[in-house]
C-alpha cells in the first residue's frame, strides 16, 4: 500500500510513479490473521454501507476523506475499481479487495508464489512416493 503522502503520479522531474510498499511490513508485524483483519477493516472504510461493496462513488468519496488521495481523477478511481473487479459487476466485494491488495504488493506476490510452489512440489513428491 502506498503512503498517502507519497505521490503515485509522475511529475515533470520524475517521470516514473513512486510507490512505497508498506504491505510486507504490515504482514510481518500483524501475521496472516491480523493482516486479513486489517484488510477487512480497510474494506469497510471504503465500501458503500448500503450496498456492502466498494463502488465508484464510495471509493471516490472515501479516497479523499479516508485515504487522503483527493487528487484522484474519475479515471483513476475507475482504473482502481477495474483492476480488482474480477466478476465485472462494477464494484469490489471484500474478497476482490483483499486479492487486489495482495496483487498490488510485488514482494508479497513473490512470497506467495514461493509458498504455493513449495506446497505443489511437496504434494507432487508425496503423490509420487505413494504411487
Amino acid at each position: 500500500m502506498a503512503s498517502p503522502k507519497s505521490s503515485t503520479r509522475p511529475n515533470q522531474e520524475n517521470q516514473e510513479p513512486q510507490f512505497q510498499d508498506f504491505f510486507p511490513t504490515m504482514a510481518g508485524k500483524l501475521g496472516g490473521e491480523g493482516l486479513i483483519e486489517e484488510l477487512c477493516k480497510g474494506f469497510e472504510l471504503l465500501m458503500d454501507k448500503d450496498k456492502g461493496v466498494i463502488t465508484f462513488e464510495s471509493l471516490r468519496r472515501n479516497a479523499s476523506t479516508v485515504l487522503g488521495l483527493g487528487d484522484l481523477t474519475d479515471d483513476d478511481v475507475r482504473c482502481m475499481i477495474n483492476e480488482g473487479d474480477f466478476d465485472r459487476d462494477g464494484a469490489l466485494n471484500q474478497m476482490e479487495f483483499c486479492v487486489l491488495m495482495f496483487r498490488l504488493s510485488p514482494e508479497l506476490m513473490e512470497a506467495s508464489r514461493c509458498v504455493v510452489t513449495e506446497v505443489i512440489e511437496e504434494e507432487f513428491s508425496d503423490y509420487s512416493n505413494r504411487h
